[in-house]
């Protein structure tokens, strides 16, 4: 048995530790796509992660015998997920340890542990914060490259999940699909109609309309609004608004952001896709020095990898089923084939969201990348 000595991250080495015990864990694993160093750091800084405002979160690292680091984890509770959905989980996340079931074993320990003197009384993970950070545990497709929305990791950290007790919460899927050179004649008469019968229209935004005239707040309400039902998803404030803004509105090519409106200018859906940056983030390391701003910024603006990544499409819940998803397309396909895109894959989606998930048929998707959360009684 493995001596193991799990504690709490209160040192800026022990971050240090946190954060770098990825770089040796997937050395020379293709598909891993690493966090930024300074995304991880910033989310355990209240003044830097408008989440925790409202949560609670303490990293721990683990040792073995020897003082060599051998597993990460994180407890969150989100009280405010808890008073919405009526229960009293905490969360696990940016959970990574190396193949020895006491490591694993101890790390769940400590975050149960935690959660219990919060009164807790069920562990669920991996989840963040918020809907938007990574969440899921990967239990397939193992030899496909990941992206930097979303988890890696090895074919042994289900098995060690499952074999502590552990069971499956819910799934998500990702969906790929190979861009068309025209629009699916599907898409193209559904878009039509919805013009024809609705008054809808798509819209390309500037950065003068998203900054200054309540773009970014009406598109980020509209996503409250659209994903409030869906699983564990508790609605983002004011500061966790402006915080995403001004992280993610540089990095926008709004040619590939689209939006739709009714007859009366009202924004009803949108849809935000960017170029991968998958093999700009590997080069990277994860940190913008000294060469990984270069690697990201010719990934945006240069040399685009051949996916693109349709991070999140959302429709107000009265317009759905009313042609809006048929628009997205018929305004993205052709900016996707003039940028050069050769496929699209979307975010995670649960795999009950059959509405979600049918509307990409006329493209002849192909469902990849399963996640899992688990949960455990405590």
């Amino acid at each position: 048995m493995r001596k193991v000595n799990v504690k709490e991250v209160k040192t800026k080495r022990e971050m240090d530790d946190f954060v770098r015990l990825t770089e040796r864990l997937y050395a020379g694993c293709p598909y891993y796509v690493p966090d930024m160093d300074t995304d991880i750091r910033d989310t355990f800084d209240p003044r830097k992660n408008a989440g925790l405002d409202f949560s609670e979160i303490q990293p721990f690292i683990a040792y073995d015998e020897n003082g060599n680091v051998v597993g990460r984890i994180a407890g969150i509770v989100n009280h405010r997920a808890n008073e919405k959905w009526h229960t009293k989980n905490v969360r696990f996340g940016f959970i990574e340890f190396i193949d020895d079931k006491d490591v694993s074993a101890a790390l769940l320990e400590a975050v149960e542990h935690w959660g219990r003197e919060r009164g807790m009384d069920c562990i669920q993970g991996p989840m963040g914060i918020f809907d938007f950070d990574k969440e899921g545990m990967l239990v397939e497709d193992f030899d496909r490259m990941g992206s930097m929305v979303t988890i890696y990791n090895p074919p042994y950290y289900p098995e060690h999940l499952e074999a502590l007790g552990y069971e499956k919460e819910v799934d998500w899927l990702q969906v790929n699909i190979e861009v068309p050179k025209d629009v699916p004649a599907k898409y193209a008469r559904v878009a039509a109609l919805s013009k024809e019968m609705f008054g809808l229209h798509t819209r390309k935004l500037t950065k003068f309309d998203i900054s200054r005239c309540g773009y970014g707040k009406k598109v980020f309400g509209l996503l409250n609004e659209a994903y409030s039902p869906l699983f564990g998803y508790t609605e983002m404030s004011d500061r966790q608004i402006e915080t995403y803004l001004k992280r993610y509105l540089p990095l926008l090519d709004l040619r590939m952001l689209s939006v739709v409106e009714d007859e009366k200018g009202e924004l009803v859906g949108v849809a935000i896709t960017m170029p991968s940056l998958s093999h700009a983030l590997r080069k990277s390391k994860g940190r913008l020095w000294p060469l990984g701003w270069f690697y990201l910024l010719r990934a945006l603006k240069w040399r685009r990898e051949e996916k693109a990544e349709m991070f999140l499409v959302a429709v107000r819940p009265d317009y759905q089923g009313l042609g809006v998803n048929a628009l997205f397309f018929n305004d993205l396909i052709p900016v996707y084939n003039r940028l050069g895109f050769r496929y699209a894959e979307t975010g995670p989606q649960l795999e009950d969201n059959m509405k979600e998930l049918n509307q990409w048929k006329p493209l002849h998707p192909t469902f990849t990348k399963r996640r899992r959360c688990y949960k455990k009684k405590l």
